[in-house]
């Protein structure tokens, strides 16, 4: 396994990101869309998701492609940055055929980013226009840290942010993560510049710090935000072809890079959710063994991506965090 020519989740070929921010907002949305519909699917692990339009992602419902994925900032205001993402895609002739209408598929998840420091007195909802923007704007190449949803995105002790990964297997396969860490936990190990996520580091992505030789096992992480501020929803992608019972249980062996990359994750307090994605373009070389390698590879990918966002972000007026540089700055 080694990264993609540009270690984003745009090394899935077909597939394009776009992010869009108010820098005075301190908040933003990021689309992941693509060439044509794709195959989706979703598993929620944290007890305060913010969702739309998931469960048409059920393995047992009739839609059985999307048009985008969104994740956005804005709690529950946030989940409008879809009619965003739908108006652009139905300008383009978008969406799903019901005789002569179409309907553009944009399920979307959100974090909560309403007390990090910006401005949030705002008159009519900004999200949808982010939302569109964001669609506007897709390519292969998008930015990570403090861009896009994650651009006010707080962790239990530093700044979050958007963060993206790749892989491609032994066997041809890519697999690509896109992640915004608002989480209740923390990234870094005790007061440390380390990454829980180290073990899975690729080419000193986030520095090659390693592991200390000690970790805090015996601490009692305190709960640094209140019920249903913390979040982390991710999105990891193939090429493989894979339908949405398989995409299912991609999504499910993802949540082990969050665990992997944050300590603790999966809480009562955060919302964590993963989308799973294929664009199909590739045949499984191997349909009994190529589904565990993939849960293997989103989950790596994944962790990574989770310690990407961290590493990437950047110090903004108004911050109530530090970004991870101040710590190694010093």
């Amino acid at each position: 396994m080694r990264p993609g020519p540009r270690n984003l989740i745009t090394d899935i070929v077909g597939l394009r990101v776009g992010n869009a921010a108010d820098p005075g907002l301190k908040s933003g949305t990021t689309v992941l869309t693509a060439d044509r519909p794709f195959a989706a699917a979703v598993h929620v692990m944290g007890g305060a998701p913010g969702t739309r339009d998931t469960e048409l992602l059920a393995p047992d419902k009739l839609v059985g492609q999307v048009d985008a994925l969104v994740l956005s900032g804005g709690s529950a205001f946030g989940l409008a940055a879809c009619d965003g993402v739908m108006a652009g895609l139905a300008a383009a002739g978008r969406g799903f055929a019901v005789g002569t209408a179409r309907v553009p598929i944009v399920p979307g998840a959100i974090v909560f980013d309403l007390l990090n420091g910006g401005d949030k007195a705002w008159g009519d909802n900004p999200y949808p226009m982010l939302g569109r923007t964001a669609w506007a704007t897709a390519g292969p190449e998008f930015a990570i840290g403090s861009a896009g949803a994650g651009t006010g995105a707080l962790t239990g002790r530093l700044k979050g942010g958007l963060g993206s990964a790749s892989a491609v297997l032994d066997n041809g396969l890519s697999v690509g993560a896109l992640v915004v860490v608002n989480a209740l936990g923390s990234a870094t190990i005790g007061e440390t510049a380390q990454f829980w996520a180290a073990p899975w580091e690729m080419e000193e992505e986030f520095d090659g710090l390693g592991l200390p030789s000690q970790f805090p096992a015996g601490d009692e992480p305190p709960a640094a935000k209140r019920l249903g501020e913390a979040t982390t929803i991710a999105i990891v992608a193939t090429d493989a072809a894979m339908e949405k019972p398989a995409l299912q249980r991609l999504a499910t062996a993802a949540h082990d890079g969050l665990a992997r990359a944050l300590v603790p994750s999966h809480t009562p307090f955060d919302g964590d959710l993963v989308f799973a994605a294929s664009t199909g373009a590739v045949a499984l070389p191997d349909p009994a063994g190529d589904p565990f390698l993939l849960g293997h590879a989103a989950a790596c990918v994944l962790a990574r991506a989770v310690a990407r966002a961290v590493h990437a972000a950047t110090p903004a007026p108004g911050d109530l965090q530090p970004c991870w540089q101040s710590l190694v700055s010093r």
